[in-house]
Order: C-alpha cells, then structure tokens, then sequence
C-alpha cells in the first residue's frame, strides 16, 4: 500500500491541527468541570468483540484514576481518527489514547500534537515512525511465536497450515507475521505455510482459507493473527466437513489471537484448539495509566514493572511497555516449550468480561 493517497485524505484535518497549534495548543490547561483532568481516547473501531470489550473497559478505569473522558472512533480509517483528534483537542483534553491500525500513516498526526504538547498513549499498535510518550501493547512477535509452537507441537513438526494474516501496513500483522515464519523456519522446516493477507476483514479471511482448503485439502493447522476470523473459518470448517472434535483424525487445528470469550468457550468445547489472550483490560487500564502520569510530568525507563511487565526502548528512545499475552488451552500443558493457561482460568479478561475494573489494583495503590 502507498502512503500517498492514505495521507492526502487527512489534509483538511491535518491542517485544521496545525492551527490549533499554531494557536499556542492552549488545551493543555483543561480540566472538567469537577476538577479531574480530562484525557481523550480515540476506539479504533467497534465492530469486533476485541474492541467492544476495549470500549466498555475504557471508563471504568478512568474513573478509577479521576480522569474525565471524551471518546471518538476513527473506524479504522486514519482520516476520522486525525479529524477526531481535532475534535479532542478543540474539547481541551491534556492527552490522547490512541490505536492507530495504519501504523505507517500517523505520523503526520503524531507530529501535530508534538507541536500542540498534547502528550499521546499508542496502545495495541506502535507507529513506524514519530514520536510518543508511551505504547502499551505486548509482544506481537511473541504471539506469533507462541502460535508456531502450539501448531508444530500439535501437528508433530510436519504438515500444512494457513496463516491467516492481518493487514501488513500494521506492526502488529507484521509482527505476528515474523514471529511465526521464523519460528517455523528454525523449529519446524517440514510445515509448509500458506500466507493470507486479509486486511483484518473476516469475509476476505474465510474466502482464502476456503480457497486454500479446496487447492490443498490436507491442511492440518490454522494461525489466525485476530478473533475477527473466527466465524469464517469455523464457517469454512463446517462446510468442507473439517469442523470436528480433536480426537477426530480429520480435525484441524486451530489458534487465534484476542482471548475473547468466545474463544475461550470454543477452546472449552473442542471447537478451536488454542489462543494468544491479548490483555485488553490492561490496554485500556495502562494507556489511561499512562496519559495520567504524562499530564504530571512523570518519565519512565526500561525495565521491569510492578504489574510484572517489561518497558522496552524499541527505538530512538521510544518506549513500550510490553503486557503479558499468554497462550491459552484446553488442559493448561506446556507446547513446543510454551506454558499455556486453561481456558476456564478466572485470570482471563475474556473470563471475567464486565466485572467492574475497581476492583483491580493500580501501581502505587497497593
């Protein structure tokens, strides 16, 4: 994809947050009306469970922290999320939480808001390049990875597998993408992998792996880089006969990546095989964090956390605090070296969807 037209369709927004800065960005100094600083967050998108347990996260945890909050959604489309962040810096928010899924068109944007001193929170993406004061996001090659070794376990270092892969133009599908062909190459050269770039859109998702089924019926394995595939391929499955226990010899072996509830039910079931649980409660609680302890002038380094993370400088200074994502299975074993948690762990964000946040301890609250 070019980068061209995707940044002449943010111009008007772009320009219009040129002015607020040129205007002196004089929204640093909002606070609501009770007092409480108010913060922005931009929802990537709302049509996935991912996202609308992301969304119904968000406000709990700024109410625990005494935050006021103002929310857009740029439905994965990167001129509504600069034009939303226009509409947050008019609203006078002292910092913006954002997920950017084109990671390689924000920087225009990004560059904007350095000049407003608006500082920004990139969570689940990190931008290619620019400038931000944190990223909250867990390790994507890992997840990859973790997925590579859960297949070569399952399938005993042989056989054939879909990667079902996200968008390219995000650091996360690419991620994902390098973590698990290059565990494949290392650990297991006798799987042959079939990559399918989707854009994150389930319907383009299904229509390649009932291709690829239909060329290459001995597929064995499925990697799915995000839940947003989950009802096309078990679709697929059901129709080419495939959607069968894992005692069946003609199963295939699935494993996705969110740890939404509905993974885990289907892991529970024998439906689907294994997950990556991305810490979407952590997401939505850190990026929050984060956006507090810029708007009071904290700074952090690398290192290791007190709710057992790990801030990496990725590069030019930027930093990421890296969350847990474990694997998730049926019986909890450990696969290809990777310990897994069982899918009715009470641990689990997608286990305990909809319990209140404040119950969660915050660092420096215990």
């Amino acid at each position: 994809m070019r980068p061209g037209p995707v940044l002449c369709a943010t111009a008007s927004a772009l320009c219009a947050l040129a002015l607020v800065s040129a205007c002196g960005g004089s929204a640093g100094t909002a606070t609501s009306s009770g007092g409480r600083p108010l913060v922005g967050v931009d929802y990537p998108r709302s049509d996935t469970d991912f996202w609308s347990a992301y969304i119904r996260y968000t406000p709990e945890y700024a109410k625990q922290l005494g935050l006021a909050l103002r929310t857009t959604n740029s439905q994965n489309d990167v001129a509504k999320l600069a034009a939303n962040t226009q509409t947050l810096i008019l609203q006078g928010v002292k910092g913006i939480a954002a997920a950017p899924q084109s990671t390689f068109a924000v920087a225009p944007i990004l560059a904007q808001l350095k000049a407003a001193k608006v500082p920004v929170v990139t969570i689940d993406t990190r931008p290619d390049t620019g400038r931000v004061y944190m990223v909250v996001r867990a390790d994507n090659r890992a997840y990859g990875e973790k997925a590579c070794k859960y297949l070569g376990s399952r399938l005993g270092g042989k056989g054939k597998v879909v990667m079902l892969e996200g968008d390219l133009s995000s650091i996360n599908s690419r991620d994902r993408t390098e973590g698990f062909d290059t565990c494949m190459k290392a650990n297991y050269p006798d799987i042959k992998v079939f990559a399918e770039a989707t854009n994150w859109d389930g319907d383009v998702a299904a229509q390649k792996l009932q291709s690829d089924l239909t060329a290459h019926p001995d597929i064995k394995g499925i990697y799915m880089q995000a839940s947003y595939a989950l009802s096309g391929t078990l679709h697929v499955l059901r129709q080419q006969g495939l959607l069968v226990g894992p005692r069946n010899p003609r199963h295939v072996v699935v494993v996705s990546n969110d740890g939404i509830p509905r993974e885990l039910r289907n892991i529970s079931s024998g439906t689907i095989d294994a997950t990556v649980s991305q810490p979407v409660d952590l997401y939505a609680k850190y990026a929050l964090y984060y956006l507090k302890a810029a708007i009071d002038g904290k700074t952090f380094k690398p290192g290791r956390t007190d709710h057992r993370s790990t801030i990496v400088r990725v590069r030019d200074g930027l930093l990421e605090d890296q969350l847990s994502a474990p694997l998730v299975t049926a019986d909890g074993g450990t696969y290809g070296g990777v310990p897994s948690l069982r899918s009715t762990d009470p641990s689990l964000w997608g286990n305990s969807l909809g319990q209140p946040a404040s119950g969660q301890a915050l660092p420096g609250s215990r």
